[in-house]
Formats: structure tokens, sequence, C-alpha cells
């Protein structure tokens, strides 16, 4: 039996990522937002979304340049993470604050990365749309870079070695085991081998 509960934005678990932000401006330092809501809403273009409040620090240096940058989050930025979504950045200097390194981001002209991060994804805003509290921003992916430890032999993006962290509720967790791969209920005796799964839901 499910309580009954008030509607309210309880999807989970949602990826938190740290997007970055700056402008040439000489007034408005390079900043970074923590950001629970965002999501892909496209493969060709490839497009993310962002959701951030009128008030936030970022919030017009994005609307301003039209850029942005994703840095995902890996086990060891969750302090800093956290440090960037209760600070401000009209208050601190969160690159400073956090010893992170500014990283130049291909296909931007203002945004910058964070180095330490295990990914940056380089977005130019293509729609923004008012919701309430939040405005959505709609990006498109210009560009993609990833840490060279995070590929292997054959040169396939591991992306489970780098720890990720989601987010439920106000909590942070890394990501778990592997349960299944996609098309894992369905798939063959000999894929399941291949892909080092030994048993299929059912």
């Amino acid at each position: 039996m499910h309580r009954t509960l008030p509607p309210s934005s309880l999807l989970a678990p949602v990826p938190v990522v740290m997007v970055s932000c700056a402008s040439d401006r000489p007034d408005v330092k390079p900043n970074i937002i923590t950001i629970a809501w965002a999501g892909t809403v496209c493969t060709k273009p490839p497009m993310v979304s962002i959701s951030v409040r009128k008030s936030r620090y970022s919030y017009d240096i994005i609307k301003e340049t039209g850029e942005f940058a994703v840095n995902l989050v890996a086990g060891e930025l969750a302090g800093a993470c956290d440090f960037c979504g209760v600070k401000s950045g009209r208050d601190v200097d969160k690159f400073a604050s956090c010893s992170l390194t500014p990283a130049k981001v291909r296909g931007l002209s203002f945004a910058v990365g964070i180095a330490e991060s295990p990914l940056i994804l380089g977005c130019k805003v293509k729609q923004t749309i008012e919701l309430g509290t939040h405005d959505m921003f709609i990006a498109e992916i210009v560009s993609a870079a990833a840490k060279e430890e995070l590929f292997d032999g054959s040169g396939k993006l591991c992306l489970d070695k780098a720890n990720l962290v989601s987010y439920i509720h106000g909590d942070y967790y890394e990501t778990g085991k592997r349960l299944g791969f996609f098309g894992w209920s369905v798939a063959s005796k000999k894929a399941l081998k291949r892909r080092n799964m030994k048993t299929r839901l059912r």
C-alpha cells in the first residue's frame, strides 16, 4: 500500500552535477553552481537541460553568455559539490575555495570547466523556458572531454570507473553495483556471457 503525498519533485535518484560558467566582464568571476535538476533531452543533436533559480549568481552569467559547462561529480568531489551548492558566488570564489582548476572548454568562448571533473560537457543555450521557481536552460552539447584513465584498452569510455555521485532527496550517494545492461532482460546466453552477466531479469 502506498501513502498519499502532496505533489512534489521527488524523482530519484537524479544526477548531481557542478555547472560552471564565466563571463568576459571583469566584475564577474568564474562560478560553479551545484544542480540536481539536470538531464538529457535529445540525442541528435545531443542536448541537456538544467533548471536554475533566477536569484542564483550563475543565472545571469548563463543568461548573458548563453554558455555553461556540465561537470560530472566523482566521489572525491562530493565535498566541493556540496560547498558549491550552499555558498553563493556573490560572496566567495568557489574555484579558489575548493582548490579547483578552471579548464578551457572546446567550443565555448566564456564558460570554463572543472579540470578535476571526470567528464566535462560544453553547452550552448538554445532555449530558456520560464517554469515557476526555476527557469530551464535547454542547451546543445558542443563538446565533451573525459579523463584519460576512464578509457579501457579498446578506447571505450567506462564512466563506471568514475564513482559518480547521485542525489536522493537531500543526500549524496556514490553509484553502486552493476545490475545489468540495456537489453539485459532479453539477452541471449552468449550476450550475457560476453557482458559477464550470469542471470537475467524474469
